[in-house]
């Protein structure tokens, strides 16, 4: 996964949990406000009933019906406030009704010491507390105060018009924060990680870039580097000890040798010279194979460089696939050369065309009579690319992962069929990285196989 779609996903998935939070508090809100105006209008109500039941009603008895709606309507004066006030004996008798009574459905009305919303006639909504009261002379009343809901309601628009374009601009703006701000706490990471895909066997002394933020992101560039540290020693002393072993292996390979062609034109009897044979076939082998380590040793150790030169790859290919050709000949397989000419390259030209005897050697191997090989060459972009194709066994797919690793053979069958040690390709893999290019495969058994070399086109002059 690259950095951008790790931006993205992670931008997601904060603008989902930044979307559900102002979600959560727009609703907790727009309720909180609802509750909070309709609660204190219920409470204004209730004390306005609380009101008239200790100024007027207390001493109705005294005072009269009469005077208690007189007062109620000249210091309430519910009509002009669009209010709505009752009071109702226990026996059902309405002292006072104001103006909006007349629309009033009694049936919405609440129960006693209640509040409720209820419904005119004319479509408009009321919040109506009711209170019972007993005056000291032992009367029963039924006070009723209503107020209209069209100040709350107005309130709730607005305030949900608010929340609808004000939330989303605001999300929208901290999205959009969150990305920039993610997209540059990222930038060290997006640094490191290109600094750590540039970091070869070949460059263990490249180090990654430090933050020098003190953070998380420091350790981990500095914990980084101890590991490349590590690495480089472990490949050091592993390349040390394989040229070492390999030249330490040369000269008794090389005395051994002598002294098997020596004793063996005077060895007898005959099966004596055959096994001086054999052992002499043996010591041949073991010397290839040390001296194919001790070149892999001075490839990854960049000794290949010091002799460089411009080249062209397709006339290399060409003359070399000549050369091979005399062998496929005996075998049966026919040798396709197909190479554009002009495909510069820069490198040890004997080192690239190692890696072109050692393709089509094995291709020759596995593929059968009758058969046949195809050497492209051609330029792709800023690549040069050489490809083998063949139409031998194939390889398979349980074995591709490691067929470019030391000493790999696919199975025994294949290894009494041809000679070799398994470091052909190795070698091959070796000079590819040395000269900043790589090598594939893509083989399936009985359908033979596809070696693809690329590497770097040499700049123009």
């Amino acid at each position: 996964m690259n950095t951008r779609s790790v931006r993205f996903r992670l931008t997601a998935w904060y603008a989902g949990l930044l979307a559900a939070v102002f979600v959560l508090f727009s609703v907790s809100t727009y309720q909180l406000l609802q509750h909070y105006l309709q609660h204190s209008l219920a409470d204004l109500l209730l004390r306005r009933t609380d009101q008239i039941a200790v100024s007027l009603l207390a001493n109705a008895e005294k005072t009269g019906d009469a005077y208690v709606a007189d007062e109620i309507k000249a210091r309430y004066a519910p009509e002009n406030y669009d209010r709505f006030i009752r009071v109702t004996r226990g026996d059902g008798g309405v002292i006072y009704a104001s103006g909006r009574a007349a629309d009033f459905d009694p049936t919405g009305l609440p129960p006693s010491d209640h509040t409720r919303v209820a419904r005119l006639a004319d479509g408009s909504k009321l919040l109506v507390a009711a209170r019972t009261y007993q005056s000291p002379g032992g009367r029963s009343y039924i006070l009723e105060s209503g107020g209209p809901m069209q100040p709350i309601e107005i309130t709730l628009r607005r305030l949900l018009l608010l929340l609808v374009l004000g939330v989303p601009l605001v999300a929208g703006i901290a999205i959009l924060g969150g990305y920039f701000l993610l997209r540059r706490a990222l930038g060290p990471v997006v640094r490191i990680a290109q600094s750590a895909e540039q970091i070869t066997l070949h460059n263990l002394n490249e180090r990654l870039p430090l933050t020098d933020t003190g953070d998380e992101l420091e350790q981990l560039s500095l914990a980084l580097n101890r590991m490349i540290d590590r690495l480089r020693e472990a490949f050091e002393q592993n390349r040390r000890f394989l040229a070492d072993a390999s030249h330490e292996l040369r000269t008794p390979l090389t005395a051994l040798r002598g002294e098997l062609e020596s004793v063996l034109p005077d060895a007898q009897p005959a099966p004596v010279r055959d096994r001086i044979g054999s052992a002499l076939e043996e010591v041949d082998r073991l010397a290839k194979i040390v001296e194919t380590l001790f070149a892999i040793s001075r490839l990854e150790a960049g000794e290949a460089q010091r002799e460089w030169a411009r080249f062209d790859l397709a006339q290399l290919a060409t003359g070399t696939a000549e050369q091979m050709a005399l062998l496929a000949d005996d075998k049966g397989v026919a040798v396709e050369c197909d190479a554009a000419p002009g495909v510069n390259v820069e490198g040890d030209q004997a080192r690239i065309k190692q890696v072109v005897v050692n393709l089509l050697d094995n291709a020759i191997k596995y593929t059968p009579a009758g058969g046949s090989i195809r050497l492209r060459v051609h330029a792709l972009g800023q690549k040069a690319v050489m490809e083998v194709i063949d139409t031998g066994i194939g390889i398979p797919a349980t074995a591709l992962p490691h067929v470019f690793e030391r000493f790999f053979r696919v199975d025994e069958a294949r290894s009494r069929q041809v000679d070799g040690a398994g470091l052909g390709l190795a070698i091959v893999k070796s000079i590819c990285a040395a000269h900043g290019g790589l090598v594939e495969v893509d083989s399936a058994e009985q359908r033979g196989s596809r070696f693809r070399v690329e590497l770097p086109l040499a700049q123009k002059v």
